[in-house]
């Protein structure tokens, strides 16, 4: 390609580690010089909402999205879980990275066993631990994973929290002191849609300059996890996860709780028609409005 691409992203450290693997992976598979675009996006200024009660979903994209439509920048790079269903008008998702793993970790103080308390702002993940941990109760928790692993460790706001596993990975933190870390199989916590992979956005009219260039089995799953969650109008405020396998879905919804489901493989060919097909199969319908 030759051209520099100016990529657009959050500026915490996990936004910042995710965006140079981008660029990495950019530089190696289409040989384009990189260069950051660091910005301050609306979930990140206002750290003291509830993402619970304002909905998180765009409020760590819509700043990306601005200065891509503006021209600012060539590319933005997101944590797939925090897109919203669809694009803006005139973006588009040129492709996926290969997909970290999926789960998510336990963060327990040490010497912990069961929770009384844990804290998260993801009904997701309250609901489903919840049914792991009968009688627990909860809190919200805001901040970078080692603020949050701080709170839980020294400051011990709550016995402990819940962070995906492909963050601690991409921020190098394997372990901590003072608290112990447990992943959770997809069994007891289906993960959130787009979990672990990152998300690489352009302007639609420059779709066809990358193709070719991101992993094709992130692409697929990402295709028909996301076509599930805007069949539902998912968001911060409706606990839904979903992961697919290449022969099995992992799915959770507030309405039914955790379901494993058989793939043919041939959902990932159509997948608006397949997420239609799954969720009347399970009783749910599309979001009223």
């Amino acid at each position: 390609m030759g051209k520099k691409l100016v990529l657009a992203t959050r500026k915490s450290p996990l936004a910042l580690a995710q965006a140079e693997l981008a660029a990495a992976f950019l530089r190696e598979r289409i040989g384009a010089e990189c260069e950051l675009l660091k910005l301050v996006t609306t979930g990140d200024r206002q750290a003291e909402w509830s993402l619970e009660e304002k909905g998180g979903k765009g409020l760590f994209t819509r700043e990306l999205e601005a200065a891509l439509l503006r021209g600012e920048a060539d590319v933005a790079i997101h944590s797939a879980k925090d897109l919203p269903g669809g694009s803006a008008e005139g973006l588009s998702i040129a492709g996926y990275l290969p997909r970290e793993d999926p789960r998510d970790m336990l963060i327990l103080r040490s010497g912990v066993g069961a929770p009384r308390t844990l804290a998260t702002s993801s009904p997701r993940r309250r609901q489903q631990a919840a049914a792991m941990f009968p009688g627990v109760e909860f809190c919200e928790i805001r901040g970078n994973v080692d603020t949050r692993l701080k709170k839980i460790a020294d400051l011990r706001v709550a016995d402990g929290t819940i962070l995906a596993a492909a963050g601690l990975k991409r921020l190098g933190i394997g372990s901590w002191p003072g608290v112990e870390f447990h992943a959770i199989g997809f069994e007891s916590m289906v993960p959130a849609v787009g979990q672990g992979a990152i998300g690489v956005q352009c302007r639609s009219a420059d779709v066809a300059r990358f193709a070719g260039a991101f992993d094709p089995e992130a692409a697929r799953a990402l295709g028909l996890e996301r076509a599930i969650q805007t069949a539902l109008g998912g968001g911060c405020h409706t606990a839904l996860g979903a992961y697919a396998t290449p022969g099995m879905l992992y799915f959770f919804h507030e309405g039914v709780g955790v379901r494993t489901l058989p793939l043919s493989g041939g959902e990932f060919a159509d997948p608006e028609a397949a997420a239609a097909s799954i969720l009347e199969g399970l009783g749910l319908g599309p979001a009223r409005p």
